[in-house]
């Protein structure tokens, strides 16, 4: 359970996410859909406990950001310019990765390379990949643990009809493993058909779901 009570973000003068309300549960994927500069992103990023909030909570499992803990335990995320390391593999990538929490295993790794539709066989390095498969291995670095929140900002960037088929399984997938699976995006007619429910934001606020 993600709850956001009373969010609101300010960064200078400028009101990015004003009075958020909502509860976020396992088991479903939300599709956050709002125009460049909405509050997508910004809300994704007050979740993930990448920003502190200027007034609001942000509890995950009853424990609220910030206070209680600082980062969620368990989450995968896609937001703006993730960080991959240029000169490694997509398997040796997560194979750093992994170190961190000790969680997924090699045969793991190699699954999800799969998954995504990637080759994790291939010697080819981060920095020859294209901008689609460079997206295929932020999704696989966002669920290769099979964590209970996962986040993602656009995350169909640059990538094809067909690609774009198989992340909408592998999210299903995932729904259906019992995570909470939030999707931003500035194209509603994209992401509605795979969402359990439709969240809009304007102007940092949300307005509505349907």
């Amino acid at each position: 359970m993600i709850k956001v009570v009373n969010l609101t973000k300010n960064i200078k003068k400028n009101k990015v996410l004003h009075n958020v309300n909502y509860n976020f549960e396992g088991g479903k994927i939300y599709g956050l859909f709002g125009k460049n500069g909405s509050g997508k992103t910004m809300l994704l990023r007050a979740i993930s406990g990448l920003i502190i909030p200027t007034q609001g909570e942000v509890h995950i499992n009853g424990k609220q950001l910030h206070q209680d803990i600082s980062f969620p335990p368990s989450c995968g995320v896609i937001i703006e310019n993730m960080s991959l390391l240029p000169q490694c593999t997509g398997v040796k990538n997560l194979e750093i990765l992994a170190k961190i929490k000790k969680i997924a295993s090699k045969e793991e790794i190699i699954n999800t390379i799969e998954r995504v539709g990637l080759d994790p066989t291939s010697n080819l390095k981060v920095g020859k990949y294209s901008l689609g498969m460079r997206q295929r291995l932020n999704i696989a670095q966002a669920i290769f643990e099979k964590p209970d929140m996962i986040l993602l900002d656009e995350p169909t960037n640059a990538i094809d009809d067909s690609g774009v088929e198989l992340i909408y399984d592998i999210l299903q997938t995932e729904r259906n493993r019992g995570a909470a699976v939030i999707v931003a995006s500035h194209q509603k007619e994209e992401i509605a058909p795979f969402c359990d429910q439709i969240l809009t934001m304007q102007n940092g606020e949300l307005l509505y779901d349907c």
